[in-house]
């Protein structure tokens, strides 16, 4: 990963962004900054990939990849977790 000094807001990640805050928000009125919506997002990706890893010893690989599988984390098999995003 390279490291920017700036980040491009495209109409699409505005969006997203906007969807991220509200889950984050404490309510209707919150608020929070963005680097408090990108840490929670990048929490999320973290502890999901860990909950992956975590659950292969309860439940067989086809009920994983049914629940885990998004566009950005996807199970192949029982081999590894693999990011989608790039």
């Amino acid at each position: 990963m390279t490291t920017r000094t700036s980040l491009k807001l495209t109409d699409e990640r505005q969006r997203k962004l906007d969807k991220a805050s509200a889950i984050v928000a404490a309510d209707e009125y919150d608020d929070p900054p963005m680097s408090v919506v990108i840490d929670a997002a990048l929490t999320h990706l973290l502890e999901s990939e860990q909950n992956i890893q975590n659950a292969r010893d309860e439940y067989d690989p086809e009920t994983i990849q049914a629940i885990a599988n998004t566009s950005v984390l996807g199970l192949r098999y029982r081999t590894s977790v693999e990011s989608r995003y790039r």
